[in-house]
């Protein structure tokens, strides 16, 4: 099943999706990692996507929004493709704006979908707060 979407998930009030589905799961997840939420972003990671990133976050801006590209869900796996946007700097003409396409790997554990990987600005990692 593949869903062809453009949601916006932002500080503001995007349109919550179902938290039963993957996508829920990642508009969730974003939505504390960006917020510095990181007790409730490690909520929705497997056991494996918890302990493996150590304490490492990769240095750069905070993402500021994330756009849902396509998600596609087997019995139980699925992988969610989003847009994720960082805001930077102003410079001569305005802050700029930094877009990379990437994907969350997600998993089906006891009847509930868990991000088993994430794009590495969205990295939530244990007892680290990924705000500045």
């Amino acid at each position: 099943m593949i869903v062809a979407l453009a949601v916006v998930f932002t500080r503001g009030e995007p349109e919550a999706l179902d938290g039963s589905t993957p996508q829920g799961v990642v508009q969730r997840y974003s939505t504390a990692v960006i917020g510095g939420d990181t007790a409730t972003a490690n909520s929705y990671l497997t056991e494996a996507a918890s302990s493996s990133c150590g304490g490492f976050r990769e240095s750069g801006p905070l993402p500021t929004r994330v756009v849902l590209i396509s998600a596609t869900e087997r019995d139980n796996s699925a992988l969610v493709k989003v847009s994720v946007v960082s805001s930077g700097s102003g410079g001569p003409f305005g802050p700029s704006e930094y877009e990379m396409e990437d994907r969350f790997s997600l998993v089906k554990t006891d009847g509930k979908w868990l991000i088993d990987q994430a794009p590495y600005q969205l990295l939530s990692c244990t007892g680290t707060s990924v705000k500045p």
